[in-house]
């Protein structure tokens, strides 16, 4: 039987804006920039395994550089894999790797880079947020160099075990340390929303709510 993680349990209903609210209060920037959902409707929650690359030009490193099996094999069942690449269009990850991933019950992929075979991906249907989706191979291109060290995915730093929490509005990384405070926060911005949502069917105009519940 697999123990629950009950930080993560906390964070499972909750959609990244509400998280972003809530590490506003912490004043921790968690919120990725520039990433997308790759997988329309996918959603993950898990804690992050880091990996940091190297990019260069076609030819600068071997194949065997490349090492995304690497990547695969450090993630256990529902942890999310975070890549830092500098932004660069170029793929590390592709379809066989999906499947691999999704196999082994991998949580999700955070690449603030490239990511191809997205056909592939639907199919699989394993949460990939990135910052591009790119034919070009990383083959020669990159060269995975730390896993599990401090990194920085679209400007914020990750390390192995932050909470990461990734959906169709975006990717926000919540620091482990801080991991409990933000998920009582951000529960409690959740109940507004909720209490909002009724307030605005039995009438209330928008204005009222907003200065009702200051953080919907």
């Amino acid at each position: 039987m697999t123990r629950t993680d009950p930080v993560i349990a906390a964070f499972a209903g909750l959609a990244t804006p509400t998280i972003a609210n809530a590490l506003d209060d912490v004043g921790f920037a968690g919120v990725c920039l520039g990433l997308r959902q790759i997988v329309p409707g996918t959603r993950v929650v898990g804690r992050a395994v880091t990996v940091r690359h190297v990019v260069g030009a076609r030819g600068d490193y071997t194949s065997a550089d490349f090492k995304v099996g690497h990547m695969i094999d450090a993630a256990a069942a529902g942890q999310v894999i975070v890549v830092e690449m500098g932004g660069h269009a170029i793929s590390t990850w592709g379809g066989l790797a999906t499947l691999a991933a999704t196999v082994k019950g991998i949580g999700g992929l955070i690449v603030d880079g490239g990511v191809r075979d997205q056909e592939e991906m639907l199919q699989h249907r394993l949460p990939v947020f990135a910052r591009h989706m790119t034919p070009l191979t990383g083959r020669t291109r990159l060269r995975l160099a730390d896993i599990g060290e401090p990194i920085r995915c679209a400007g914020v730093r990750v390390q192995t075990g932050d909470i990461i929490v990734a959906d169709g509005s975006g990717v926000v990384v919540v620091q482990a340390e801080h991991a409990e405070k933000v998920a009582e926060l951000a529960q409690a911005y959740a109940r507004d929303d909720t209490a909002a949502e009724a307030d605005l069917r039995s009438g209330l105009s928008f204005r009222e709510a907003m200065a009702k519940f200051t953080r919907i």
